[in-house]
């Protein structure tokens, strides 16, 4: 069953609730606070919670440090991915399939696994969907899951700030895919380095991951969606290789990509007008539902990283079917109570208006 958390929670944890009590005969609204340390003791982590000491240094920034290795791969992966639009014509019916089944494993190694199980701990999961979700995540090519989730958990912790790896307060391209392309700001570095990460180097999956991951990679992103169509219903080595695995690639990157810089940029505020992560349910679309961002940096514990179940979220679908099967387990999910609440003290009024 999912965990609710809200003021009658029996974990402990405490969200902002309100309640109206008459004081001098006026009636008013009286807040508690979010409690982080129960939720965090519950989930056993704080690091994805925002610390409200940062503080930026003043001063100069750093110059730019341009990785060309970087610039010049994903010039060329783009490049690729063009050209392998210009194929698709020519594929087989079952290798846009397969690209599409490979796009979806891709994707659920990076929702369902680095972010949502691992970095926020949302929900529990068994060695064997560990194991599945590593797998999917080396399909994904994105750094192995301990750098990911070290990435993330800063990026929630210090949100728009010098600290955050990919700041969208630095510009749309910054953020989508300039911060690979630059040498990271020290305070990304020094922030990291100061996280608590023991329970991802407790997971031995993960580690086993991270010590094997270039050849993970070399199997899982290039090898087999370049074997399978060519291997099982004779396709044409060349869209075999375009196909489902540099057009594939790239766009599991880019989709990730925009959870980053689309969502906190263009959309509304619901939950918290403070903050810069907005709701965009196109990006929710192609991200498996991650662009409930308004609402998944306002309760980044929440299993769903919605309060809407399935809509737009297959990698909730997804968690759900898991746990019915018995392969997941203790979902951590926000009750109604608590998000109306707090959508009436910090949103931005556009909940009314649907």
């Amino acid at each position: 069953l999912s965990k609710e958390f809200s003021s009658t929670s029996s974990t402990g944890a405490v969200d902002t609730v309100t309640s109206r009590v008459t004081r001098n005969g006026n009636a008013v609204v009286e807040k508690d606070l979010l409690n982080h340390e129960d939720l965090a003791g519950d989930r056993g982590m704080i690091d994805d919670i925002f610390d409200e000491t940062y503080r930026e240094k003043e001063g100069p920034k750093p110059p730019l440090r341009y990785v060309w290795r970087n610039i010049i791969l994903m010039s060329l992966l783009h490049l690729g991915a063009i050209f392998a639009l210009t194929l698709i014509p020519s594929a087989k019916i079952q290798t846009l399939a397969w690209a599409f089944l490979c796009f979806l494993l891709n994707a659920l190694g990076i929702t369902a696994g680095s972010h949502r199980l691992w970095s926020h701990r949302s929900y529990k999961a068994t060695l064997p969907l560990r194991i599945f979700l590593t797998f999917a995540n080396s399909m994904a090519f994105q750094n192995d899951i301990y750098e990911w989730v070290r990435d993330h958990r800063v990026h929630h912790k210090f949100s728009e700030t010098d600290a955050d790896p990919h700041n969208a307060m630095r510009g749309f391209f910054f953020s989508h895919i300039g911060w690979l392309l630059v040498r990271k700001h020290p305070d990304v570095i020094e922030k990291g380095q100061k996280l608590d990460l023991s329970d991802i180097k407790a997971d031995k999956v993960v580690m086993f991951q991270r010590r094997y991951y270039k050849p993970s990679v070399v199997l899982m992103c290039f090898i087999v969606p370049t074997v399978v169509p060519w291997y099982f219903w004779d396709e044409s080595i060349v869209i075999s290789f375009f196909i489902p695995t540099i057009l594939r690639y790239t766009i599991g990157l880019n989709a990730t990509w925009l959870v980053n810089s689309a969502a906190h940029m263009f959309g509304n505020r619901p939950y918290d007008q403070n903050i810069n992560p907005r709701e965009n349910p196109l990006v929710s679309l192609g991200a498996l539902g991650e662009g409930f961002h308004n609402y998944h940096h306002t309760f980044p514990y929440d299993y769903s990283t919605s309060e809407f179940g399935w809509r737009f979220n297959l990698t909730t679908a997804f968690i759900d079917l898991m746990c019915l099967l018995g392969l997941a387990s203790d979902r951590k999910k926000v009750s109604k109570e608590v998000i109306l609440a707090r959508k009436m003290r910090t949103g931005d009024g556009s909940h009314k208006t649907g």
